[in-house]
């Protein structure tokens, strides 16, 4: 299966092809961008919840009356609107996965065919250039300064040379020169199968939102089975029937369960998958959404996020003693040595006519070296690349080279030398290209900076060139440059001058890995954008890794996140959508474990007094719906700019103990005034129940939604509204059975509401949640 170096290999015919096809030799790994319908389906119906709240709404329905069971419709609009919801981030991201897919070049029937990764073939013979992912196991054909990036396997740093005969993995990325590889594995038997299926998940685990959330469940459900077991112990004691004892204990349990906070919080971020794909970023892993809420530093590189993609050549400088024909001819053949040259060559390329040079031997580019050269016969060695790499410190041409970089062009030096890995070079000219600056920098630059997101630009770029692009797009601290090549290695000493900087040049791969561990180890929560083969490393280790869509395949491999229009300008909105999600379950948090917590306390106040229980399921329903459920689906996609902090649950515990405790005194207290009243029924005194703790619950929603917008507050006056309708009409009032026959009973409700609101502005001087002071309609 091997070549000898140099041979072109014809590659498959077509009908070797399709005989591999029909044995199923083919590189196709089911694409897992999310469950499969009948795991939806399963995760959505066969819930905990789903089924605690079918055995009480049957009970319901044997003991009580229908009306009484509207609450089990809870678990239909779960699982119909979780299902849906994922059903649509499916689309989206399948969809977006395919247009994701970097085609595959391999040799078939003597030429050259683009491919998806899927129809690559046993036996193919596949075309391999820098920054392009390797998509199957196979075996070295040729080699042209072939290097492979096995650190995504292996973790080890620097590339690997291939030869022919040398083994090359899936999952691993070329990165300087070329070659042609066979393909010996594929599919499932490939090392990028299980890459893949980490790839592109549509996943609901894994994050601090998902782990607070579930640790409240687990909780309530210990809780659940104590609490319930009182409460019907003490109506029957209290001399209920076994009808009112059932019904009353099923109203005192339904409401301690937050059966939609899983919902909302699955819903937030399907809907933040979708919302991210219309603006045509591909969400790779679902908790990614919820990173990027809390990202406060964003290290990007210059070129292809600052810079338009590719380079167009400026100027070229013969130095003395070099004619401009043999500068523009050792340029052109230069870069015409390249199998697969980057922007900069690919410029030069374009902007020169070849003189006709052929190349003996030579030596690709690659980021880790800054320069590539190659030997000419009857013309001698050229080298390409970095002023400060080829030339000495003190040397004149560099510091010219210098002064123009610092104008924010691209400056390369051309050198002769003795040979390919000869040290002593003599400059010939210098080579200016230039970029051109993405129209949507400056705007994005001016968001971030306003979010309070430190901007840290690492490229391997010249340092002065990188700081003229910065100052040009506004990034604060682009007056004091680094060169990275004098930076220690001293992980503290490191980590001072990453936090004290904005603006790094020169900076090699490992470095980049290196400063975002840094900032990773001084509490930062970092994202880092790229397009480049160089930035692969970093964009693995950061919190969050955002690449480019028309980026090498390696560095959208391991992103979290790729923004497929290149868009600079999109990371803004990638950004607030973290936070919308994030910030936005946190408010919808507080009211559902509101509503948890002054369940309990009312059903332990009630088994301790002995009362019959203040409410009917219908009671229950008819406030949680008005005061969670349906504002609670609004609040928790509205949008918002804050950015999350660290401490989910705690944050949401210390608003939901204390509120849903006046919640449950203050509603126990006028139910207790009116049992009191001998004159007065059990139906009228639930009634009071029912109306105050809806006043109560409806304050508390309204310190939830703060800061008000004109949505908001008519969101509020909505729910208001519907409270009022069901309490003044007629049938209205009937369906849910609410009596008020004593006015008195009516002002006890209000004046124990008014109570218990200025009880908690006492204790919460500012509105919950992450959003209070901020926000956008």
């Amino acid at each position: 299966m091997t070549a000898p170096s140099g041979a072109a290999p014809q590659g498959l015919t077509s009908a070797e092809v399709a005989e591999r096809v029909a044995a199923g030799a083919v590189n196709s790994v089911r694409r897992r961008t999310s469950r499969p319908l009948r795991q939806i389906l399963r995760a959505n119906l066969l819930t905990r919840f789903n089924a605690l709240i079918a055995v009480l709404c049957a009970l319901v329905l044997i003991f009580g009356q229908p009306i009484d069971a509207v609450f089990g419709l809870v678990i239909v609009v779960n699982s119909v609107v979780g299902v849906v919801q994922e059903l649509r981030a499916k689309k989206v991201l399948d969809s977006l996965a395919v247009l994701a897919e970097a085609p595959v070049r391999v040799r078939r029937d003597g030429r050259e065919s683009p491919v998806a990764s899927r129809e690559v073939v046993v036996d193919d013979v596949v075309l391999l250039g820098p920054g392009e992912e390797v998509p199957v196991d196979g075996t070295v054909r040729d080699s042209d300064g072939l290097e492979i990036d096995e650190s995504l396997l292996t973790g080890e740093a620097e590339p690997v040379g291939k030869q022919p005969g040398s083994e090359v993995r899936s999952g691993t990325f070329v990165a300087a020169g070329s070659g042609l590889i066979s393909a010996t594995r594929v599919g499932s038997d490939s090392y990028a199968a299980r890459l893949v299926a980490a790839a592109s998940v549509f996943d609901l685990t894994d994050s601090e939102l998902m782990r607070g959330t579930n640790r409240f469940l687990r909780l309530v459900t210990w809780i659940i089975v104590p609490i319930g077991a009182l409460l019907v112990v003490r109506l029957f004691l209290a001399g209920s029937s076994v009808s009112d004892a059932v019904v009353g204990s099923v109203a005192g349990i339904v409401p301690m369960i937050p059966e939609g906070l899983v919902l909302m919080t699955s819903v937030a971020f399907a809907v933040g998958v979708i919302r991210l794909g219309r603006h045509r970023c591909l969400v790779q892993e679902l908790p990614a959404v919820e990173v990027l809420a809390r990202v406060d530093t964003l290290c990007i590189d210059k070129t292809g996020t600052l810079t338009e993609p590719g380079m167009a050549l400026k100027e070229v400088r013969p130095l003395a003693g070099t004619a401009p024909e043999t500068v523009r001819a050792a340029l052109v053949a230069l870069a015409r040595t390249e199998a697969n040259p980057n922007p900069t060559m690919a410029a030069i390329a374009a902007g020169l006519s070849d003189a006709g040079w052929h190349a003996d031997d030579s030596i690709p580019f690659s980021s880790a070296r800054k320069f590539s050269g190659a030997t000419f016969a009857g013309h001698g060695t050229w080298l390409i690349g970095a002023p400060e790499v080829l030339l000495p410190a003190g040397d004149p041409v560099r510091s010219a080279a210098g002064e123009l970089a610092a104008g924010g062009l691209r400056v390369l030096v051309l050198a002769r030398a003795p040979g390919l890995d000869s040290h002593e070079r003599s400059a010939a000219a210098l080579v200016v290209v230039e970029q051109r600056i993405r129209a949507d920098a400056p705007d994005a630059v001016r968001y971030l900076a306003a979010q309070g997101i430190d901007v840290k630009i690492l490229s391997g770029d010249n340092p002065a060139t990188v700081a003229a692009i910065a100052r040009k797009v506004g990034v604060p601290g682009a007056d004091d440059p680094v060169d990275a090549r004098s930076l220690t290695r001293d992980p503290a000493v490191l980590a001072d001058l990453v936090a004290g900087h904005a603006v790094f040049g020169r900076v090699s791969p490992q470095q980049k890995q290196e400063m975002v561990g840094t900032l990773r180890s001084r509490g930062r929560t970092v994202a880092m954008t790229g397009d480049g083969v160089n930035d692969a490393l970093a964009l693995t280790d950061a919190d969050l890794g955002v690449a480019m869509g028309s980026g090498s395949p390696a560095t959208r491999t391991v992103a979290k996140i790729v923004l497929l229009d290149d868009t600079f300008s999109a990371l803004p909105r990638v950004l607030a959508e973290g936070r919308r999600v994030l910030a936005n379950i946190e408010r919808v948090a507080n009211l559902y474990l509101t509503k948890t917590v002054y369940a309990l306390l009312i059903a332990l106040l009630v088994g301790v007094a002995r009362l019959p229980f203040p409410f009917l399921p219908r009671h229950i329903t008819l406030v949680g719906t008005l005061t969670i459920g349906v504002p609670g689906f609004f609040l928790a996609l509205a949008p918002t700019d804050e950015r999350a902090r660290p401490g989910f649950v705690p944050r949401v515990l210390r608003f939901a103990v204390p509120a849903g405790l006046v919640a449950a005194l203050a509603t126990f207290a006028a139910y207790a005034v009116g049992r009191r009243n001998t004159a007065s029924s059990l139906a009228a005194d639930r009634s009071t129940a029912t109306l105050t703790l809806f006043l109560v619950a409806f304050w508390i929603l309204a310190l939830v939604a703060r800061p008000y917008t004109p949505w908001r507050l008519g969101l509020l006056a909505a729910m208001a509204a519907g409270f009022g309708a069901v309490a003044l009409v007629p049938g209205l009032r009937k369906v849910a059975a609410l009596t008020f026959p004593d006015p008195r009973d009516t002002l006890t409700a209000v004046g124990v509401s008014v109570l218990a609101a200025l009880a908690l502005l006492v204790l919460r001087q500012r509105p919950a949640g992450p959003n209070a002071g901020g926000g956008r309609s």
